[in-house]
C-alpha cells in the first residue's frame, strides 16, 4: 500500500497514476483546502479528502521551470542588461533633473500662440 503524503508547501508531488506533476502553494487553514500549481501554470485548490484519493511521490522542481509560460523562446530569458553583480551592490546614483520637452522654450513666446 502506498504511503500517504501530507501535503508541504513548496513541496512537487508526481500524481503516479497519472503522471502530473504539480505543486503545493498553499494551504487554506478554515476550509482545509490544499492550493496546488500543475507544471503548466495552472491553479487549483483541493480539499483535505481529495488529497488523501490521490495516489502520490514527492518530485524533485522541474529542470525546465518554463513550463507555466507559454510559448517562451530560451532566448527571451537572457538578461537585457549589461550589469554584472557588482553594480547591484553599488547604492543608487540619483537622476540628473532635466527639463521636460513641454517647459522648453521662452515663457514670453506663449502669446504668440493665441489668436489676436
Amino acid at each position: 500500500m502506498d504511503e500517504q503524503l501530507s501535503p508541504e508547501i513548496g513541496q512537487w508531488y508526481r500524481q503516479l497514476d497519472k503522471g502530473g506533476v504539480f505543486r503545493v502553494t498553499a494551504y487554506d487553514e478554515p476550509t482545509h483546502t490544499i492550493e496546488i500549481q500543475t507544471f503548466d501554470g495552472d491553479v487549483d485548490e483541493i480539499d483535505e479528502d481529495a488529497w488523501s484519493a490521490l495516489r502520490l511521490e514527492r518530485a524533485g522542481e522541474p529542470e525546465d521551470w518554463t513550463g507555466p509560460l507559454d510559448g517562451i523562446e530560451l532566448d527571451d530569458l537572457a538578461a537585457d542588461t549589461e550589469m554584472t553583480a557588482a553594480d547591484w551592490a553599488e547604492p543608487l546614483q540619483p537622476f540628473q533633473p532635466r527639463e521636460e520637452t513641454w517647459q522648453e522654450g521662452d515663457p514670453e513666446d506663449t502669446d504668440a500662440d493665441e489668436p489676436e
